[in-house]
């Protein structure tokens, strides 16, 4: 520059000012991007400073892990989103056989192949069971897989446990199981034919004891026919309890449902069991709450069952008072059954047990009074079956109470034939002279519901001074003794009754004769069934006397059953010579006319026969199941098969007859074209029922 510019730019003011304003600017901006540049590079250092610390957080963090897992007893292994092993802890390569640096990298289908591939990305949670091959074996491993994050990225660790010795264990379970039903199946197949084999021999023992009893015995012998049939039914008893009980403990208990009159069914089972209580002395009643449906549905024969278990033991260990049996609504949809009795009651410490297996109140009374300590165990078993209960409450001394609570549900059709036409009985005084515990206030209950006023007496003072105040309908029981009985009939009519019943059981109907001469209008022989006492008390009421319908059983109770004089022509099939005897004699008793077959076949042939016209008509076929050529089932099928298409009239009655006294077998009777069943040791009752001569028959 010259001297004389550079004097110009001295010169010139305003040039020189913009110089020094434009340097300032570019000192002033240099400052603030080295502020700006230091500050940026401080944050960077801090956060490169905490990347590092992170980094080595979780490298420590996943070093801590890994020396965790080389510690732990399960398996650990993990693998990334190719499929290849990133780390395995010792106790797995251990377990493969494999050092831990052969592993790594491998792919993970080397070791395990069950394991499907992962989602990559998705987090999850999985429990996978796989049998891998080992260096140990096979060996069962439960793995529990979970998504992580790694500094590698994403991968998915196993946690493995082995279950192989758990799964030996439970197969070994399940095979004892298995082996254990199958026995209990074996147990009751040789239970049911041990059943058949014994009761055959039983029958016979049976049968001929009943045969004997109809010979002219002195009374010595007499006692030991009767023995002999005693023990004989007290063996067929314990035979079917432990059949019973085998069925169930197999799972093979079958329920059915129908429907069926629960007043008939509880009025039957204190009716069967009558003789052997008032051969006690003790009483035994029923009684059916108004409010109760007559027709109800379920299994009535297992509901049998069980009321003749429990009454039946109620039976057993009472030996004064009596025996009730009593069925009431026990809330909405509930029917309650219960079994009362005045007898020795059971202690305290033994109510909790006494439903069990083999279980008695007592060993010195189960020893006493006998039996297998398997009838209640059943009867829970039966109640529980039926989506019901059963309880029991007892004083010792005193009696006890055993409860059936079961579901309720009214059939939805009624039968005409179950109806009982109950006379109004508004305004009768009607006074009960009996000490008993049941049977008097079972009676006062359904009297009271007709409408009657009742008063119930024990003592015979007292009922003579309740009668002196006017009475219509005087029942006496006879048990109060024949003496005072006739007291208080002759105190009744003095008093004004226009009517005057006795009750009597079928063994004092003999005592007391004809019961018009001992004061009496009419009886009803004890325990009374609910129709009986109303038709008796209806037909005075409208002034027609009605012949009472249990005075023919309690005759045939006493006298023994009768020939019918009717000739009756019978196909019998059954291979064991002594059952065929025992079984001809009875038919012939009653008057039938017998072809006895061998076998099967020829039973098959005399049906064949009798179907072509070249024999005349059976009235009634009676066939055993099991039988050589062929067996009892198939020839019902054959004769059936014969049938169809033929006269309807010519169709054969056939009633099974076999020692397999089941509800399958009677199910498989009636399938195979059988019109009924009837078990062994035959009931000679219920072989006549069969014959033409009565009128209205039943499925046994």
């Amino acid at each position: 520059m010259t001297t004389d510019a550079f004097n110009m730019i001295w010169l010139s003011p305003w040039l020189g000012g913009a110089i020094v304003v434009v340097a300032a600017t570019l000192i002033a901006l240099a400052y603030h991007a080295r502020r700006v540049m230091a500050r940026r590079l401080a944050v960077a250092e801090a956060e490169i400073i905490a990347l590092v610390g992170r980094n080595q957080a979780l490298l420590a963090s996943e070093a801590r892990y890994r020396s965790l897992a080389e510690v732990r007893s399960e398996f650990i292994l993990r693998y990334d989103g190719d499929r290849r092993i990133t780390y395995a802890n010792e106790a797995f390569a251990k377990l493969m056989g494999y050092e831990r640096e052969d592993l790594k990298g491998a792919p993970l289908s080397m070791v395990i192949k069950e394991i499907a591939p992962s989602g990559h990305g998705a987090a999850r949670s999985e429990r996978i069971e796989a049998e891998l091959e080992t260096a140990q074996g096979m060996r069962w491993i439960a793995w529990d897989e979970t998504a992580i994050e790694t500094s590698r990225g994403p991968e998915w660790q196993l946690i493995g446990r082995d279950e192989t010795d758990r799964l030996i264990s439970e197969r070994a379970l399940e095979e004892g199981r298995r082996k254990a039903e199958a026995a209990n199946v074996a147990k009751s197949r040789f239970l049911a034919t041990v059943s058949h084999e014994v009761r055959t021999p039983l029958n016979g023992i049976l049968g001929m004891a009943d045969l004997l009893g109809e010979t002219q015995l002195d009374p010595e012998q007499a006692t030991y026919v009767r023995a002999i049939r005693t023990s004989g039914d007290v063996l067929l008893s314990l035979i079917d309890e432990i059949l019973d009980f085998s069925k169930i403990e197999a799972g093979k208990m079958e329920l059915t449902r129908a429907p069926f009159n629960l007043r008939a069914l509880v009025e039957s089972v204190v009716e069967l069991l009558a003789p052997r209580a008032q051969g006690k002395d003790v009483e035994i009643a029923a009684y059916i709450a108004e409010d109760v449906p007559v027709r109800i549905m379920g299994d009535a024969d297992r509901l049998r069952q069980v009321l003749m278990n429990l009454a039946g033991n109620a039976v057993k260990f009472t030996d004064r008072g009596g025996v009730g049996i009593r069925a009431e609504l026990a809330g909405e949809g509930r029917l309650r059954i219960s079994v009362l009795d005045t007898g020795t009651g059971i202690p305290a410490s033994r109510l909790q047990d006494i439903f069990g297996e083999f279980e008695q109140v007592d060993e010195p009374s189960g020893r006493r009074q006998g039996g297998t300590g398997l009838g209640l165990a059943i009867s829970r078993r039966i109640a529980e079956g039926m989506n019901g209960t059963i309880s029991v409450e007892s004083v010792l001394g005193k009696g006890s109470t055993f409860s059936v609570d079961l579901p309720l549900e009214a059939a939805p059709e009624t039968d005409p034939a179950d109806a009982i036409e109950r006379p109004d009985l508004a305004g009768q005084r009607i006074l009960i002279a009996a000490d008993s515990p049941f049977e008097a206030p079972f009676l006062a209950a359904q009297l009271t519901a007709a409408g009657g006023s009742l008063t119930v007496l024990g003592a015979e003072e007292q009922a003579i001074s309740a009668m002196a105040e006017g009475v219509d309908i005087a029942i006496i029981d006879y048990a109060l003794g024949d003496e005072r009985a006739r007291r208080l009939a002759a105190a009744a009519r003095k008093a004004g009754a226009w009517r005057t019943i006795i009750l009597l059981s079928p063994f004092e109907r003999r005592d007391i004769g004809l019961p018009s001469a001992a004061g009496f209008d009419v009886f009803l022989i004890k325990p009374v069934r609910s129709r009986s006492l109303f038709q008796q008390i209806d037909g005075w009421v409208s002034g027609e006397p009605v012949q009472h319908q249990n005075a023919l059983a309690a005759e045939r109770m006493v006298a023994g059953l009768q020939t019918t004089g009717q000739t009756a022509r019978v196909l019998l099939a059954e291979d064991n010579e002594i059952n065929a005897l025992l079984t001809l004699k009875a038919l012939e008793h009653f008057g039938a006319k017998v072809d006895w077959a061998r076998d099967g076949r020829r039973a098959l042939g005399f049906a064949k026969g009798m179907l072509a016209g070249r024999m005349p008509a059976y009235d009634l076929a009676l066939l055993d199941v099991r039988m050589p050529e062929m067996d009892g089932l198939e020839v019902v099928r054959q004769i059936r098969a014969l049938e169809v298409g033929g006269d309807s009239e010519k169709r054969l009655p056939i009633v099974m007859l076999t020692a397999n006294a089941f509800t399958e077998d009677r199910q498989a009777a009636l399938s195979a074209g059988a019109d009924g069943f009837l078990a062994k040791p035959l009931d000679r009752a219920k072989l006549k029922a069969w014959l033409p001569a009565r009128q209205q028959r039943e499925v046994m």
